[in-house]
């Protein structure tokens, strides 16, 4: 997230000090003008106050003459996404994010940020990594370097690129060391929370831990996954088809080298030369609805895949949402060895 507090200016403040700011943010030269609590009051950008200097304005006047009343916005739990998709489409580059008293809490900048999903998002980084070993004997999987970054801060810079900024982060194995490096996340403005898991509970036990999310659907992904994902297009399909889970599936095709029969009762009733089949495995990222929380027992270990069984048994929606883009699971010193190999490739 970019730090808002610079497209902030007071009420009552000098052109001349807008100015001074404005020159700073450089093709991102648009004002907020606030109050005191910092409730949005109105916008004013560099060619409102070259207008207003033509007018014959004076560079000693108030903000307060030249601005802009009810700027675009959006508050923050209370916005539809396709609102932002079309911000974003009609040109506009920057939109300020508000919380319920229209206070500037955020603000959205589309060269930088791709949307802003209404998601908690929750990364579980509690294991061991015991193929990875002796890597992985002081410093947790997690914190092993990719290019230059760790692996979980690949995965939040991306979700971070998606607006996503409500995140808990599973630990156990080593975590005091997760906790140290990522913080509260305050340098990024964004939130992260910390779950501590006293024993192993599965990829996604620990999530029956927490009580305060602040969305109504919640993002769940390994954290030793590398990937460039379009997380947006994820969660638009989680809504289009009104899923209580969805899961990112890897696409592996086999390819069978000669022709395949297909019988019944022991006669041949049909055959393809030279098949391509097409099977789908579990890419450790999930979109789950809050209300399926009620389904994961506490302190108990217990998989996603646990998860998706029992939603499947109560004829509930499971959705599939095959991987379009970059994705690696690294598990074991050669994913290790990719990763490293791969990552100056990759388009995020």
């Amino acid at each position: 997230m970019i730090d808002y507090k610079k497209h902030l200016i007071i009420t009552k403040s000098s052109l001349k000090v807008a100015l001074s700011q404005l020159s700073k943010l450089g093709i991102d030269a648009i004002l907020f003008v606030v109050d005191a609590e910092d409730r949005l009051l109105g916008s004013i950008t560099d060619g409102d106050v070259r207008r207003g200097l033509v007018a014959g304005i004076v560079i000693d006047d108030l903000v307060d003459k030249l601005i802009r009343g009810n700027p675009k916005h959006i508050v923050k739990g209370h916005y539809d996404l396709n609102q932002v998709i079309a911000y974003r489409k009609k040109g506009f580059r920057i939109i300020p994010v508000l919380d319920k008293d229209h206070s500037v809490i955020s603000i959205i900048n589309f060269r930088s940020t791709h949307s802003y999903l209404p998601v908690d998002a929750v990364l579980m980084g509690g294991g061991k990594g015991l193929r990875l070993r002796p890597l992985t004997e002081k410093t947790p999987k997690p914190l092993l370097p990719v290019g230059g970054k760790s692996i979980i801060k690949h995965n939040l810079d991306r979700l971070i690129s998606f607006g996503i900024d409500d995140f808990w982060i599973s630990i156990n194995y080593l975590g005091r060391q997760i906790e140290k490096k990522l913080g509260d996340g305050s340098d990024k403005n964004v939130t992260i929370n910390y779950v501590r898991e006293n024993k192993p509970l599965g990829t996604i036990g620990a999530i029956s831990s927490i009580k305060k999310f602040q969305h109504e659907h919640i993002l769940v992904s390994n954290s030793d996954i590398l990937t460039n994902l379009n997380y947006e297009d994820f969660y638009l399909q989680f809504l289009k088809e009104e899923a209580d889970m969805a899961i990112v599936t890897i696409p592996y095709q086999v390819n069978i080298p000669c022709a395949v029969m297909e019988t019944e009762n022991e006669l041949v009733t049909s055959f393809k030369e030279k098949p391509t089949f097409t099977y789908y495995s579990n890419g450790g990222i999930y979109l789950i609805k809050k209300s399926v929380l009620a389904l994961i027992p506490a302190e108990t270990f217990f998989n996603a895949t646990d998860l998706m069984e029992r939603l499947i048994a109560d004829k509930k929606k499971v959705l599939s949402y095959p991987m379009v883009g970059y994705w690696l699971d690294i598990g074991n010193h050669e994913d290790y060895k990719k990763a490293n190999l791969d990552i100056d490739q990759i388009k995020f």
